[in-house]
């Protein structure tokens, strides 16, 4: 490192803007600390995506997470001696979290080549309301909804 004031470096790549969002994928998809690798797989999964979905990749990202995100969820309560599985409405901090990682996670569990394809593919299958994370939020909500009748016991 040199002395001096810092050095001048060019980016081979456009870089993502930077919001709430963007920063919770590059903290979900970093592994041992490697943000610069995390933000290159988003960017390239945002490229892919905008490629194969004809969109604007910020678009296409925003759909697939409002697609993913849960509403409501279930969480147990223990009543009398019996444990009662209540359906709660999610605030949006959590909301959001839970959004980013079933999407990171449905993509990890993918097959494909490189996490940036397979990233890819999943923000176009959420997007048009298909995939695993999409999936995952739809059996939540049924389970919220079974379970609707315990809703009197949330405190």
């Amino acid at each position: 490192m040199p002395r001096r004031a810092g050095v001048a470096r060019k980016t081979k790549y456009e870089q993502v803007p930077v919001n709430r969002t963007n920063m919770r994928f590059h903290a979900k998809l970093m592994t041992n600390g490697k943000r610069r690798l995390a933000e290159r797989i988003l960017r390239q999964a945002l490229a892919r995506a905008e490629a194969s979905a004809r969109r604007p990749g910020l678009e296409v990202m925003e759909s697939a997470l409002r697609n993913a995100t849960p509403i409501i969820e279930v969480k147990p309560r223990r009543v009398g001696g019996a444990t009662y599985q209540v359906p709660v409405e999610i605030r949006g901090d959590r909301r959001l979290s839970l959004g980013v990682r079933w999407l990171v996670q449905a993509a990890r569990k993918r097959s494909g080549k490189s996490m940036s394809e397979k990233l890819a593919a999943e923000f176009v299958d959420a997007m048009n309301g298909l995939g695993a994370a999409v999936k995952r939020r739809e059996d939540t909500h049924k389970m919220a909804e079974a379970n609707k009748a315990f809703s009197h016991f949330k405190w």
